[in-house]
């Protein structure tokens, strides 16, 4: 089965220090594209790509990702931005200005599996993931000397069940101020609400997508056993409600009756890898958009 893709225009984005990515959402009206495209143009703009999603023609909510080329964006940006700020009183629009060539500081948090976090760490190196990694966290030392032959710094946080907060407090004390983004790695505890309060920034997590037919411990032996025909994987925004926060990327791969615990596991891993990759490149380059508790993804 395929995975899908967002679209892509023939150009695409590059770390060009010029290149800035505006992403709008507001009340859908008449002119809402003409007036942005207006408004580069009028400030020596040249849009490279463009993106417009709308839920409705009437009272329906308007959502647009606009990557254009402005020569010294870097010094001009508060002229930009003064600009962008006219268009959204004028459209009630919520909008976020970003440079291409800054890519998202990004803390992500594993237990002891490593697949996922070791498939972001090698896309990074290879240069396919725009992000800089500022640390590793973890509650058990294992991964240790795997992610500093990355040169990336790990740091071991102990959970301790009975005072989670005390390795909460210091999770925020290590990341105040530090990232733009955090990605659970196959993290095995469950963030609270007051951690997500306080944190200032968004959390992508991965699961398999059995939930909630298979929770627990040992899900797939308990698919093994219920003769499940497809291996799935969920990336999403981490809310309070446990797993059902805004989905980013899925995708699935068919199995068989042949197929036992350990092939289905190394299946289940694949697909984890490739869609935590995925959700990860997509958010890092704008191309997310939260709406309620859904996402258009550009």
């Amino acid at each position: 089965m395929p995975a899908f893709r967002p679209s892509r225009n023939a150009v695409t984005d590059t770390s060009d220090a010029d290149i800035a990515r505006l992403v709008i959402s507001c009340p859908d009206q008449h002119g809402i594209v003409a007036a942005v495209s207006q408004t580069i143009a009028d400030l020596g703009g040249n849009i490279t790509t463009l993106d417009q999603y709308s839920t409705g023609v009437e009272d329906g909510q308007f959502f647009q990702r606009t990557v254009f080329h402005l020569p010294s964006f870097p010094a001009r940006r508060p002229e930009v931005e003064a600009a962008v700020e006219a268009l959204a009183e004028r459209f009630s629009m919520q909008w976020q200005l970003t440079e291409a060539a800054q890519p998202k500081r990004v803390a992500i948090f594993a237990s002891k599996t490593d697949h996922c976090l070791l498939d972001l760490l090698w896309r990074h190196r290879r240069g396919e993931l725009p992000m800089d990694i500022a640390m590793v966290i973890s509650n058990h030392p294992d991964l240790a000397e795997d992610v500093r032959r990355f040169g990336i710094p790990y740091v071991h946080v102990p959970v301790d069940k009975g005072n989670k907060a005390a390795a909460e407090a210091e999770h925020l004390t290590l990341l105040a101020g530090n990232v733009d983004l955090v990605v659970l790695a196959r993290y095995m505890q469950i963030l609270s609400g007051e951690f997500l309060e306080q944190i200032g920034c968004p959390v992508i997590n991965i699961h398999h997508s059995f939930l909630p037919a298979f929770i627990g411990a040992g899900p797939y032996q308990k698919a093994k056993d219920r003769g499940v025909k497809l291996i799935g994987a969920t990336a999403h925004y981490v809310t309070e409600d446990l797993d059902e926060g805004p989905i980013i990327e899925q995708d699935v791969i068919r199995v068989s009756h042949a197929d036992d615990v350990a092939q289905l596991t190394r299946y289940g891993a694949d697909v984890e890898r490739a869609v935590l990759s995925r959700a990860v490149k997509w958010h890092c380059e704008d191309r997310v958009i939260r709406h309620g508790n859904t996402t258009i993804v550009f």
